[in-house]
């Protein structure tokens, strides 16, 4: 643990309508796929924390659900971990998307970021997929409504000035203790990554459902005996039969797909071979029933 002089450490939230990039800057940063990537909205639902340590400084990001106007149980409880998570930390990144218009989901977020007294920075993404010319138009937009304290153009998925972009937020921390030791990349259990990475492959693998329809339970996760291989039992819980049936596919082979995928990301955080079995439950409207969210890990009394 590093506590010698001029050592920096603090926390920063990354917020921002679903969908800007915001898990994708996360793992570029970290270097580690922590946080579940998908082109859909709304996937992120815990605070992931993700962690950056240098010889200078130690970052702990903290990855929030996109911020949107909710619309049932678990959508309240994913913004009111967005909110909280303003109030907590040392500094924030709102990552907004260069390709999309102003709209009234940024001017949602702005009044949110207007109540704080936590420094913010404008991060703006995929600059790689506009003409140089119209970023001036999109930092004059953003410049006009809220006083930021730095803007800072990226591409979160080439690593464009991301670099640049970890200078500034390190200039803006304090000096303070190292909390993490410096191999360690995310606070979360690995139980929880696992989970995230078999719900990941389910999103990308069936495009016609809804991400929040799927929730993902580790019944099991051990080594057997003296054996290398780590054996994993995971049941995916879906609200209708319908889904169910998606997810399972023609004589098993989506189940199969989603396994393979998942268990290559999952032996890469784990170091070791995996046998991962799969199960697919369905619980009807999970997502507005209490119990099943504190099943699934959300839980309102930790915020």
């Amino acid at each position: 643990m590093s506590n010698q002089k001029g050592f920096k450490s603090g926390f920063v939230s990354i917020i921002g309508r679903p969908n800007v990039g915001k898990s994708t800057l996360l793992n570029y940063v970290i270097g580690q796929k922590i946080a579940i990537m998908s082109d859909k909205p709304q996937t992120t639902r815990n605070k992931i924390q993700g962690v950056y340590t240098s010889a200078e400084s130690q970052i702990v990001f903290i990855d929030t659900p996109g911020i949107h106007k909710p619309k049932h149980k678990l959508g309240d409880f994913m913004m009111k971990v967005a909110q909280n998570t303003l109030r907590e930390v040392d500094l924030v990144l709102y990552v907004v998307d260069a390709t999309e218009a102003f709209g009234s989901g940024e001017e949602f977020i702005i009044e949110k970021l207007k109540t704080t007294s936590t420094p913010v920075f404008l991060v703006i993404n995929k600059i790689d997929q506009i003409q140089p010319d119209d970023l001036l138009g999109v930092i004059e937009t953003y410049r006009t409504k809220h006083d930021f304290k730095e803007v800072i153009p990226i591409s979160a998925l080439q690593g464009n000035n991301v670099p640049t972009l970890m200078e500034q937020i390190t200039k803006y921390l304090d000096e303070g203790p190292q909390y993490y030791p410096s191999d360690q990349v995310t606070d979360h259990p690995e139980r929880f990554v696992v989970a995230e990475l078999i719900r990941e492959k389910v999103l990308h693998l069936t495009r016609e459902e809804i991400p929040h329809s799927i929730a993902v339970n580790i019944e099991q996760m051990k080594r057997r005996g003296q054996s290398e291989t780590v054996y994993i039992g995971a049941t995916i819980v879906v609200e209708r039969s319908s889904q169910k049936g998606i997810i399972i596919g023609k004589q098993g082979s989506m189940l199969k797909e989603v396994g393979k995928r998942a268990r290559v990301d999952i032996e890469t955080l784990l170091g070791s071979k995996v046998f991962l079995e799969l199960w697919v439950k369905v619980q009807k409207d999970w997502r507005n029933k209490p119990a099943h969210l504190r099943d699934f890990g959300f839980r309102e009394d930790e915020y």
